[in-house]
């Protein structure tokens, strides 16, 4: 038994057995909170919690999925470039946009530290939260954060995206398709990018699109930030 756990094989089929049930389950109902990655994260959770096996059994070959997330994020490149007249055309809109939502999610995680008395640690593993894991957990070690935490918090951060991401954009009154991507992208990454896909083409490109810029401009700004807190 101990063999097949420790498998890399276990977390592999374990990972995609458990997304394959968050999407059955979620077209069955078709609700914003029932979405197939939070899910996949429930169900994988719990029966890791049931069975007593190991977090580290079960990521020798979850781990392995981790890996392609990176050339993941680079597919999202295609369709941004079916977009290049709408990127040409708002570029100026886009880049302030992300620009904005970036020093804004980072602003947010300083002040709510700040304020709850967050130990500086916590709050350095935190302030990459908006942008993908590869790039996250680099800026995290290098400006003195605790990685493992950072990917915890970019997961959680992801999921709420893909999750609430239409009701906020129906509630702020978010209705051109450009903002709406690029609202999505900067603020949860490649998980919330899952969603602007399925709201629609331009948003999905959009949302790819901030995904690299964001992770980009966090991490040059986030070293300066905290060259000027301290």
């Amino acid at each position: 038994m101990n063999a097949i756990v420790n498998s890399p094989l276990f977390g592999i089929l374990l990972s995609l057995m458990a997304f394959e049930a968050g999407v059955l389950i979620s077209r069955k109902w078709k609700h914003t909170l029932l979405n197939p990655l939070l899910i996949a994260n429930i169900l994988i959770v719990g029966f890791l919690l049931l069975t007593g096996i190991s977090f580290e059994s079960y990521n020798v070959g979850g781990s392995y999925i981790s890996v392609m997330l990176s050339p993941a994020t680079v597919v999202l490149a295609v369709p941004l470039y079916r977009q290049l007249s709408k990127l040409t055309r708002y570029w100026k809109p886009i880049l302030a946009g992300i620009f904005a939502g970036s020093l804004t999610s980072m602003a947010c995680v300083i002040a709510v530290s700040k304020l709850i008395g967050l130990g500086d640690t916590l709050m350095l593993s935190l302030l990459p939260k908006s942008i993908t894991i590869p790039m996250g957990s680099v800026v995290s070690e290098q400006i003195g954060g605790i990685p493992s935490i950072t990917i915890i918090a970019i997961t959680i951060t992801g999921i709420t995206g893909a999750v609430a991401a239409p009701a906020v954009c129906r509630f702020c009154r978010i209705k051109h398709k450009v903002a709406q991507g690029v609202a999505i992208g900067t603020a949860s990454h490649a998980l919330g990018t899952s969603k602007a896909m399925e709201m629609g083409e331009v948003q999905g490109a959009m949302s790819s699109l901030s995904i690299g810029v964001a992770g980009l401009f966090t991490a040059i700004t986030a070293p300066l930030i905290l060259a000027a807190l301290s």
